[in-house]
């Protein structure tokens, strides 16, 4: 069996939100120069440029992409032979602590929906588990912005309504977000399974690369003409007008309940803030 020290949770968290709140990943940077060249609005093409401008100054300066530092989201990967003699979550929680105080990144988690009263140190932390082969632990973490999540839906279809249906949803929400979710976006669908599986993998979509494929050949589709139809929208940069509303749209599905169509969109800003590591596992040695 193999073991992941507690100190190394937690500086691994710590750095990977102080990271991602300065620098936005090279990939996303070179869509966002692809579509400044392919944009046709001039007022689109300034904001495009100014949103390029802003990544390489909180890169160069070390300061957040965004004043709206997000709640924090994490999704770990667990290889089957590691062992944790501590608490995961709690150590995760207190790299998002230090991570937030030291990074001076915004602190914006509330104790309750209703009471308001933050926690000043951005945990609790949204975790999710899933379970690999071998001795890696795989982290996924992204400061999750509060403007694009509210934009974000979920609709139980019926069956009757099929693909027509979903691309009708996915096209109202961007159309009804407007500049509220900081486009050019990045749109993350998640179809089937159930009420909260299917906003689980909206979630997960954001995840992907922006140059990656869905799975199989219907999301793939789905993802090439949505991408198309979203950008006939004219809702632009930051709404203002133009042709890049979105820079990527990833399909996850799932199969679902022969009653029912779930459909989920969330909803990335143009500060698509996220980034991964792989850890190694040390090897327990057996003294018995």
């Amino acid at each position: 069996m193999y073991t992941i020290k507690r100190k190394t949770i937690i500086e691994t968290i710590k750095d990977l939100f102080i990271d991602s709140a300065y620098n936005l990943d090279e990939k996303l940077v070179s869509s966002l120069k692809k579509a400044k060249q392919s944009e046709t609005n001039n007022l689109g093409k300034n904001i495009l440029d100014r949103i390029i401008d802003n990544q390489e100054i909180a890169r160069n300066d070390d300061i957040p992409l965004c004043q709206d530092t997000g709640v924090s989201v994490v999704f770990l990967e667990i290889g089957r032979e590691l062992i944790f003699d501590y608490d995961l979550e709690e150590a995760i929680n207190v790299g998002v602590r230090r991570g937030y105080i030291d990074g001076f990144l915004r602190k914006s988690i509330v104790k309750h929906p209703l009471n308001r009263i933050n926690t000043l140190d951005n945990t609790p932390a949204i975790v999710h588990f899933n379970f690999i082969p071998g001795n890696k632990l795989i982290i996924h973490v992204a400061p999750k912005g509060g403007g694009s999540e509210n934009m974000s839906r979920l609709k139980m279809l019926s069956p009757s309504e099929g693909e027509a249906g979903v691309i009708d949803f996915v096209l109202d929400t961007v159309k009804k977000a407007g500049g509220k979710a900081c486009p050019p976006l990045i749109v993350g669908v998640g179809i089937g399974g159930n009420f909260e599986k299917s906003a689980l993998l909206a979630k997960q979509a954001i995840f992907r690369s922006i140059d990656d494929n869905a799975k199989n050949e219907v999301d793939q589709k789905l993802e090439k003409l949505l991408l198309e139809k979203i950008n006939k929208l004219n809702v632009g940069p930051m709404g203002l007008g133009g042709t890049t509303t979105a820079l990527a749209v990833k399909v996850n599905s799932f199969p679902c309940h022969i009653a029912s169509l779930p459909v989920a969109v969330n909803l990335q800003c143009h500060s698509a803030r996220k980034k991964e590591v792989t850890l190694i596992g040390k090897k327990i040695n057996n003294t018995n």
